[in-house]
């Protein structure tokens, strides 16, 4: 099995910062897309940030040009640096990883994170 660790959560203040950490483990071969949604009660989950192994990045509209996804293929690892927070940007935050599990099949599995909340307060 793969296992999807956050850090990082927390309160943060409007128009600070925060950063985010997804630790990756387990039965991994191979990580290919990785990425951050995030949750509100009675709302759908939604995107936040995505990252390929490659280092393609795309962005909800509503995040750009203030968070930076980032990661090291190498620790199996993903980052989110949050800059200039604000209230809405609360919710709980979820890691995905898209993993093969093995070299003999290139049959992927969608991982996530149990989630870690963000309370931004104005």
């Amino acid at each position: 099995q793969v296992q999807l660790v956050e850090s990082g959560g927390g309160l943060g203040q409007a128009g600070g910062s925060l950063r985010l950490s997804c630790a990756a483990s387990g039965r991994i071969f191979s990580i290919y897309d990785m990425g951050w949604y995030r949750q509100n009660p009675g709302k759908q989950r939604e995107l936040v940030a995505r990252i390929s192994s490659g280092g393609n990045t795309n962005y909800a509209d509503s995040v750009k040009d203030r968070f930076t996804i980032s990661r090291d293929n190498a620790k199996n690892a993903m980052y989110l640096q949050m800059n200039s927070l604000k209230p809405e940007d609360t919710a709980v935050y979820y890691c995905y990883a898209q993993a093969t599990i093995t070299r003999y099949s290139r049959t992927t599995y969608d991982y996530w994170g149990q989630g870690t909340q963000v309370t931004v307060s104005s």
